[in-house]
């Protein structure tokens, strides 16, 4: 089998999200970085190519020149799809031109700058024959794909609360905003209308609707820079309302003083509920009114197939964050496949698709909006706020 051939915008030298998709994609040995343009300062995009040991003809200067450069490769030479790993600005002219080249897209979240380019981009994915994915991690988790197995298949019952909670303390003075990382996720031109919450509020909201098979329909958001000078918030609490009649609670902060990367789900129904924890992302908790609580085990007595699909190791050997990236990236390697074969986007994979590209944009600009509103509850919208 001939691997997937990928090429990279973003994530050269000093990047930290760069390295965790290139070791993703690189694990089952399934796709094969050929090409990048990986940083916008030219020389630097170029170093930073060849030192990962990318021919030195198609370690490019800008995403610019590698889509033209690579779209006039021989087609079993060039490229397949582009990993994106730029700041949020970045994410949608990247995109944009990826698929008028006729090249696949997998980017990181969120998927655009505001809510309108995201409905611009479906638009253009739409009207393409790529595959768009986007990399919202947690999906990828083994026992995250048993807790949606057990909810869709009723053994909670019907649901009646979620609650979601992404902590990190990475932001929680002002001395924490010298890095790279923190820099443009501060900078509403590089970030967009939210720090926090466009930062990990989107993967909560994320990891709730999928995780449920459900959608959000309204909300209350409460957001707050807490840092002084900073024009964009590093907390939030969101109340929420899904369709099928659920209620949720969703908080995510960044100056959570202590707290590294706590992402909570609690998932309550009427006959049972279930807690998972990405931090220790082997155990689901499965809980009772009548009996024992339930300890699940990843690699451990009968689970879902779509969790064995998930499952890289035997019980025991612990799988995480890395691993989670990789079966998207392995999921993105299979549709691309076959479309190759069949000729048509209607893939298998379960990934995040243009829909959650969109409805994660949506959900950003909606706590925003309802954040600065003193109205009580705002329906959930798909259309721009501005």
């Amino acid at each position: 089998m001939k691997k997937v051939r990928m090429g990279m915008v973003g994530g050269g030298a000093g990047a930290f999200i760069g390295a965790i998709h290139r070791a993703a994609a690189a694990m089952d040995g399934q796709i094969e970085l050929v090409c990048g343009a990986l940083s916008s300062d030219p020389e630097r995009a170029r170093l930073s190519a060849l030192e990962l040991g990318i021919e030195p003809g198609r370690c490019y200067t800008s995403y610019q020149e590698m889509f033209a450069a690579e779209a006039a490769l021989p087609e079993e030479q060039r490229m397949q799809f582009v990993s994106i790993v730029t700041p949020n600005h970045m994410h949608f002219p990247v995109a944009k031109q990826a698929l008028e080249a006729g090249f696949h897209v997998l980017s990181d979240k969120p998927a655009t700058l505001d809510l309108r380019e995201a409905l611009e981009l479906k638009t253009l994915v739409d009207k393409s024959n790529c595959l768009y994915g986007l990399t919202h991690t947690y999906t990828g988790y083994p026992l995250i794909k048993e807790a949606r197995h057990l909810i869709g298949s009723g053994q909670l019952g019907t649901v009646t609360k979620v609650v979601v909670e992404y902590s990190q303390g990475w932001l929680a003075s002002k001395s924490d905003e010298g890095s790279k990382q923190a820099e443009w996720r501060l900078d509403p031109a590089r970030a967009g209308s939210s720090c926090c919450m466009g930062d990990i509020g989107v993967h909560a909201a994320n990891l709730a609707e999928y995780t449920c098979d459900d959608e959000i329909s309204d909300i209350c958001a409460d957001l707050v820079s807490t840092v002084p000078g900073r024009q964009l918030d590093d907390d939030g609490t969101v109340l929420l309302r899904f369709k099928s009649g659920a209620r949720g609670v969703l908080m995510a902060s960044q100056v959570s003083v202590g707290e590294e990367n706590r992402l909570v789900l609690r998932v309550y129904g009427d006959k049972a509920s279930l807690e998972w924890s990405q931090m220790e992302p082997n155990t689901l908790w499965l809980k009772f009114p009548d009996k024992p609580t339930q300890m699940i085990r990843a690699g451990v007595g009968t689970l879902a197939p779509e969790t064995l699909a998930n499952m890289r190791t035997p019980a025991g050997h612990p799988e995480g964050y890395l691993e989670a990236f990789a079966n998207i990236y392995r999921s993105f390697a299979e549709q691309i496949r076959a479309v190759q074969d069949s000729g048509t986007v209607e893939a298998a994979g379960d990934i995040p698709s243009i829909h959650q590209a969109v409805r994660g944009m949506a959900f950003i600009e909606n706590v925003v909006t309802a954040s600065q509103s003193n109205q009580k509850w705002h329906a959930f919208s798909l259309q721009p706020h501005s």
